[in-house]
């Protein structure tokens, strides 16, 4: 091989090899720090698209576990709202059939009347109070349930609004807001009303519970299909750090015994000096 001061081959060589293991180290310690193999379409464009694709679902999913606890919450707070009813509604009915006797006193009446115009009143207030995030299930006013499910469009849970306010005016088999036992006769059809919308609430309770247990299987299920879904994320575009620092490792020494050998060739070029001594 010839000796040459313009031109020196091992350096060159030696220096290419520096610079190929330079930028392993930076690759290597990119995924590193990252924690990801696949952080950017250049390192590989196919699997960025498709990790970018679930991070998209997983948003979604997100939303919907949202949604979906939104739902639960307004569910919830009218069974609790309900459940009361129905235990106000028994105490009526009690005091109804108390009142029908037409043995009883005036004075013995007209405490029933009372004690039953005041659990009348605190079904309004009941009803009033279960609402959740605006949304009242038990308020004819009070709006529906409307939540999304699952990412496909139009896949929404709905749930009808159970109307269990009272009117204002007492009609033949509805309570209202100014029904009274202050006759035997009164109370007597009271209680097939109370009667009645015991069973009008017991339809509601099942309906909401029925509501309230789908919504947590489908709670369940989005919780495993994100998780599912992440987990398919990180096989994708993760990084095995065991393998990582073991490389890491080995490219440092690699590194090191490449400066020493572009260093020694860098060298070579003043052997030729001592062929003009």
């Amino acid at each position: 091989m010839a000796l040459s001061v313009n031109t020196n081959i091992g350096a060159a060589a030696a220096l290419q090899s520096l610079n190929a293991t330079n930028r392993q180290l930076e690759t290597v310690q990119s995924r590193i720090n990252t924690g990801l193999n696949v952080s950017s379409a250049k390192d590989d464009s196919a699997a960025y698209a498709i990790a970018q694709n679930l991070r998209g679902d997983l948003g979604g999913l997100r939303a919907v576990s949202s949604s979906l606890s939104r739902a639960k919450s307004v569910t919830d707070v009218a069974i609790a709202g309900a459940e009361q009813i129905s235990d106000v509604v028994n105490s009526l009915r009690e005091l109804a059939t108390k009142a029908k006797d037409t043995g009883i006193s005036a004075d013995a009446r007209t405490t029933y009347n009372q004690q039953f115009e005041s659990l009348r009143d605190q079904i309004t207030t009941i009803v009033n109070s279960s609402s959740f995030n605006d949304t009242n299930l038990l308020k004819t006013s009070g709006g529906t349930i409307s939540a999304l499910q699952s990412l496909t469009a139009g896949d929404n849970l709905t749930l009808a609004n159970q109307e269990l306010d009272l009117p204002a005016t007492e009609t033949t088999g509805k309570l209202g807001k100014d029904s009274k036992i202050d006759t035997a006769v009164k109370a007597a059809a009271m209680e097939t009303t109370l009667k009645t919308l015991s069973t009008t609430i017991g339809t509601t309770l099942s309906n909401l519970g029925a509501a309230s247990r789908k919504i947590d299987s489908q709670v369940i299920f989005t919780s495993k299909l994100s998780d599912t879904i992440e987990s398919g994320i990180g096989n994708l575009v993760d990084a095995d750090l065991a393998k990582e620092s073991a490389r890491l490792q080995a490219l440092q020494v690699k590194q090191q015994l490449g400066v020493q050998a572009l260093s020694i060739a860098n060298q070579a070029p003043q052997t030729i000096v001592s062929l003009f001594r």
